[in-house]
Order: structure tokens, then sequence, then C-alpha cells
């Protein structure tokens, strides 16, 4: 196992979004996520799925990466519907009634809005993100939000040795089983080799602090950065795009009477 040999190297990707400023990525999740988190309903949830489909497709990612990066999401929406179905509210005809579980109009309504909103909210965040590069995002954070250089690059580089968890885990398994003692109880295994990883995680993040504290990271001033942040009339037309997704959403939801505010009342009430 290296200690810090990272793989930088980008992925190349395709689109209209692709080459986006990776601040503009980010802004642009945050403001279609945040608005649809105030309404459960189904109107509103399936009206940004729409909206979204376009983003989506013209965000770089191969149909094969698109559904494995999104893989929990297709998974989550409908167990929580499920969850929702059998124990949510329950208001107009019951169909199914048994213990604590109630299956009703309402339940199902409730239901079918919490796995479009778990869509509607996760799936440009992840597709999004995935296209961002960490570096390009420490740069933006640095040098256009004004964060503090010395927090902005060790989260980079915490970023970066996320990378390796994944090939410490497999080589510790590989290294237990050479030993011999992979054939313990998977409960028991799982428990060593997680403390073992969290342990090397630590002398790992001690080791490279130390380093970058060498090489004046650390130090007071202002800071140079190699490459500098841009900020062209696409990524304005990204945000623009954010803001309207869930402004079409919620005007709908509005329109036709189904907004559902999750700390008040309804307008449908």
């Amino acid at each position: 196992m290296t200690d810090f040999a990272v793989d930088t190297g980008r992925v190349s990707r395709t689109g209209p979004i692709a080459p986006r400023s990776a601040l503009a990525k980010l802004a642009t999740a945050l403001l279609i996520s945040i608005p649809l988190i105030l309404t459960i309903d189904v109107l509103s949830a399936a009206v940004a799925v729409m909206l979204e489909i376009p983003l989506l497709l013209l965000a770089g990612l191969r149909v094969r990466e698109f559904w494995l990066r999104t893989a929990v999401l297709w998974i989550a929406a409908p167990l929580s519907a499920v969850t929702i179905a059998l124990y949510g509210e329950a208001s107009g005809t019951v169909y199914f009634e048994w213990f604590v579980m109630r299956v009703s109009d309402g339940s199902l309504a409730l239901a079918a809005a919490t796995a479009l909103r778990v869509l509607a909210i996760g799936l440009p965040s992840v597709v999004l993100f995935v296209t961002v590069d960490p570096t390009d995002l420490a740069d933006d954070l640095a040098q256009r939000v004004r964060l503090p250089a010395r927090f902005v690059i060790g989260a980079l580089a915490g970023m970066r040795m996320l990378g390796l968890l994944a090939d410490d885990w497999r080589a510790l398994a590989l290294a237990r089983r050479a030993r011999g003692v992979a054939d313990q109880g998977r409960i028991r295994r799982g428990i060593g080799m997680a403390f073992a990883l969290f342990v090397l995680a630590i002398r790992r993040g001690s080791s490279l602090a130390t380093a970058m504290e060498a090489r004046g990271f650390g130090g007071p001033g202002a800071r140079t950065w190699a490459r500098p942040s841009g900020w062209d009339r696409g990524d304005t037309v990204l945000l623009v795009v954010g803001m309207l997704i869930p402004s079409a959403a919620l005007t709908a939801a509005v329109a036709f009477g189904t907004w559902n505010f999750i700390l008040g009342p309804s307008v449908a009430g």
C-alpha cells in the first residue's frame, strides 16, 4: 500500500454541462434540492423529475456510469415508498389493515410523492457532483467564495485520499487471506478490517498534514493559485436552469392546490 500515490487523472466527459464550473454545478444542485424539500406532493416532484431529464442527459455521464452512480437512489425510492405506504398517515379509503400497517388513499399518495421526491432531489445532486473535479472545486471555493485557503487545501487533500480507501480495503483483505485469518465470521472480520482501516487513515492523515505544513501550506499570508477560477455565460445559464426547475415545480403545486408544506398546512387543506 502506498501512502500518497493518488491517481489525479480526469475522466474525459462530453456534453454541454461537463465543462461547466465546479462551483456552478454545486450551486445548481443546491438550488434544485433545497426548495423541493419544502413540500411533499406528487405534482411538484413529478414536474421536477421531468424537467431534470434534459439536465441529466447533458451532464456527460455514460449510460452505464449513470445507472451505477444512481443505483442507490433507484433502490431507496421504492423502499421508502413501500414504508410510507404501510406506515404513513391514513386517510380516505383503507385498502389493507393489519396490526400497525394500514394502506389507504392518503398513504399511497404520500408514498408516491416520497419516491418521486427522492429522485427529484437525489438525481441532479449525484449526477452533477460526480462530474465535479475536486481540484476545480477547491479553486472555485478559494478564489470565488473566498473560503480560507488552509481549509480548502486540507479538504482537497482529504477528498484525494478518499480514493485510496477502497484500495486499502482490498489490500487488507488480501493480507488477511495470505496470513490465513480470512475465514473468520463476516461481522468479526469486518470490524477488524474497519478498525485497521481507521488506524491506517489516521496515520496517513497525520503524515500528510506534517508534509503539507513542511511545504508551507499552513503558512500565513495570501496564497497564489496555479489555475485561475473561470466563470462564463454557460455557468450563469446553468444556475438559471437550477432556479427555474424548482420554481416551475413549486408553482405548479401551488396552482393546482397540491402544495403540502412539511412544516405547516397545505394549500389543498
